[in-house]
């Protein structure tokens, strides 16, 4: 096979793509792109790491997993009401054979992204031009980072990854898009792209690392005597009026916990957002195809669920998604969405959380700054030429920025200056 056997479509549906076919792709994708954080530590070999077994053959990153994906569609989450089109690009083989793929979005809104530009398009309708349409490559409403370019491994897989990224720009000029923007994507894709024309951006998440802790108390031991302090005070407060969690995941998670769940989001994605994005239904789908990838860490009160926040796990990481609440008290968001999470890690050996975008308030708890990147394709010159001086000038800020936030780290500095 050589790679002018490969051709290049486009999918309104990620239904009509098998699911044993994408997985592929996205599994062959993930693990190219695995480092040493992205594993289980293993208990047996000390400091070495081993692929996390519990992914069963799928895509260690669950979240461009055919499941999630056409969860996401099926519930009417994505589609003409929401503003997001799937427009999937995807490279065959003359026979049909999946070889690569991207989740794709046309978009007539810029919500749900987490990588803003809400201020490029104003710019640019200022000026007279059309922003939206746009083209989005990304997973909805999930601002996490992982492979977008899915190639199934093979000696073409470099070549096949290339043509994806052409066929952004291709598909942008011939359905007459102003852009294409690929989000929370590999820093290697963010290279790739960046060779090939598109405009490099960076931000920044906090995230937990395990450093083969044994217990809660073993991190707590590696921080200040103050921040130290301050998480037991937290934690204690949190579950003083007699608030207890529990960790939901598998047959845990039946339909009466996905409602409680649901009444959760809603409350805070209407105050947050205006308009919750994902539907009950999503909950349902996932909760049958991924239950054994979901955590749900729920607490309840006098014999009823009053919060929770919901987790995945993959790539020897817990994702913290969305979390919500019916009664609120002190710290309880801490204790659902980062302590517990950091538990979770621990008892399970994994080796990182990461607990959703934003949020300097985390660091404080030992959520260290890391970078996300994001690739975006002007084909306006005028606009591309404005929006790259912006960019180069937004880079070096955010690196100044991650540097003067390591430096406030919580942790002790006799450990740090031992290492």
């Amino acid at each position: 096979m050589t790679a002018t056997a490969i051709q290049i479509r486009l999918v309104s549906a990620i239904a009509d793509i098998p699911a044993e076919q994408w997985n592929a792709c996205a599994a062959g994708s993930s693990v190219s792109a695995l480092d040493s954080h992205s594993h289980v530590l293993d208990e047996d070999n000390g400091d070495k790491l081993s692929p996390d077994l519990s992914t069963r053959g799928q895509s260690p990153n669950p979240f461009i997993s055919h499941e999630f994906l056409s969860a996401i569609e099926a519930s009417g989450s994505t589609g003409p009401r929401t503003g997001w089109m799937p427009r999937h690009i995807v490279a065959e083989t003359t026979d049909g054979e999946l070889m690569g793929a991207m989740p794709c979005y046309i978009k007539s809104h810029s919500r749900g992204e987490y990588v803003f530009d809400h201020g490029w398009a104003d710019a640019f309708e200022r000026a007279g031009g059309d922003y939206y349409p746009k083209l989005q490559v990304a997973v909805p409403f999930t601002p996490v980072t992982g492979p977008r370019l899915l190639t199934r491994p093979s000696v073409l897989a470099g070549e096949i990854r290339e043509a994806l990224a052409d066929a952004l720009t291709s598909v942008t000029a011939q359905n007459k898009l102003s852009s294409a923007h690929v989000t929370f994507l590999t820093e290697a894709e963010w290279t790739l792209l960046g060779k090939r024309g598109f405009l490099q951006r960076t931000d920044q998440q906090f995230h937990w690392e395990n450093e083969g802790y044994a217990t809660f108390e073993d991190f707590l031991g590696t921080l200040s005597s103050r921040k130290r302090k301050t998480i037991r005070r937290e934690r204690k407060d949190a579950l003083t009026p007699g608030i207890e969690v529990k960790w939901l995941t598998g047959s845990d998670l039946t339909e009466g916990v996905w409602d409680a769940f649901f009444a959760f989001y809603m409350d805070t994605g209407s105050r947050k957002w205006g308009r919750p994005y994902l539907t009950r239904e999503f909950f349902s789908l996932i909760g049958d195809t991924m239950r054994d990838r979901i955590v749900l860490m729920m607490a309840k009160r006098a014999g009823r669920w009053i919060a929770g926040a919901i987790n995945f796990v993959g790539d020897g990481t817990i994702f913290g998604r969305n979390w919500g609440a019916i009664e609120h008290h002190p710290f309880l968001h801490f204790e659902v969405c980062y302590y517990q999470a950091i538990d979770y890690a621990i008892a399970h050996k994994l080796r990182r959380v990461e607990a959703g975008a934003q949020g300097e308030h985390k660091l404080a708890r030992g959520y260290m700054p890391r970078t996300t990147y994001s690739a975006h394709y002007i084909d306006n010159p005028a606009l591309r030429r404005a929006i790259a001086d912006y960019l180069a000038r937004e880079r070096r800020f955010i690196e100044s920025t991650q540097e003067e936030l390591a430096s406030y780290a919580p942790f002790r500095k006799d450990l740090a200056e031992h290492e």
